[in-house]
């Protein structure tokens, strides 16, 4: 264990630290209050010192991220938790990037692949941003935002849903939602084909959001849906909402409901926004593999 301690202490010692962290970092030092006691003050050092360890190896190097995986953690104390941030500001472009990191879920192989998506799907946001704002400063300059963040939905003794978002800026706003559902105690990822004996769930999924779409259209001229109908009579047939796709985003919220997700623009227009139907479980039990998950 002391030559694996020197490799990762070496790993880290050859880091770069970049810019936009080293500013969070003096942006932290300044908000801090003064301590009670010299004790204090100490304790809350080193405590300092040693999340910054943490989180600018993490951040920087994606060998040390995944070198963790093979340190021995004491006790799974939280399942879900912050590892990377990244936040830049400069003149009209803004990026607030957030990777989640799972653990103590007692299956390694899965929980690696998970946070290594996470890692390198952060990694790419950035890179598109820099991308994207590299072109517009050599342009005629403009204005670009990204937000990024996650939501831990659903994390009982069986389940586990985590909601990504992403909300790029530039003319307009857009947001995309990515979900994954852990079956905590099987240590598999749940995907709806797993939830269903077979491909019914489509159409009966399907008919229920129909219901609900005309329902809330009815109860509020503002609500709009690309659904069949006298409001939709000018528009491509092709873009009216007709079902979900078999492999369509969901999470299981925290009463066991399945809940079917759409970014923006998918299903309604851009002022709509991302919007979500919680499936009652009458219209789908028939179905059903089993009750474990969705009750």
């Amino acid at each position: 264990m002391d030559k694996y301690l020197k490799k990762l202490r070496k790993a880290y010692e050859e880091i770069p630290i970049p810019k936009e962290l080293d500013n969070v970092v003096q942006s932290s030092l300044q908000k801090q209050k003064k301590p009670k006691s010299p004790f204090r003050s100490k304790w809350l050092i080193g405590l300092a010192a040693a999340v910054l360890l943490f989180v600018f190896s993490i951040n920087t190097s994606q060998t040390f991220a995944e070198s963790l995986a093979k340190v021995p953690v004491i006790g799974s104390v939280v399942d879900v938790l912050t590892i990377k941030e990244i936040h830049v500001e400069k003149d009209n472009y803004n990026a607030d990037i957030e990777t989640p990191a799972i653990h103590g879920m007692g299956d390694k192989e899965l929980e690696d692949s998970l946070n290594q998506k996470y890692i390198e799907e952060s990694q790419q946001l950035y890179e598109t941003f820099k991308e994207e704002m590299d072109y517009l400063e050599e342009a005629d300059g403009g204005h670009l935002a990204i937000d990024s963040g996650y939501e831990v939905k659903t994390n009982n003794d069986r389940i586990l849903s985590i909601e990504r978002s992403v909300t790029e800026t530039e003319a307009s706003s857009y947001t995309t939602h990515q979900y994954d559902t852990i079956d905590k105690k099987k240590k598999i990822m749940l995907t709806l084909p797993i939830l269903f004996k077979d491909d019914q769930y489509i159409e009966n999924i399907s008919d229920e959001i129909k219901r609900q779409m005309r329902e809330q259209m009815e109860e509020d001229e503002n609500v709009m849906y690309w659904l069949d109908g006298p409001r939709t009579e000018e528009m491509d047939s092709a873009d009216l909402f007709d079902r979900i796709d078999a492999n369509q985003k969901f999470y299981i919220n925290k009463n066991r409901k399945l809940v079917i997700a759409f970014d923006d623009y998918e299903v309604a227009p851009g002022y709509m926004g991302a919007v979500e139907f919680v499936i009652p479980t009458d219209k789908i039990d028939g179905n059903l593999v089993g009750n474990e998950y969705i009750q």
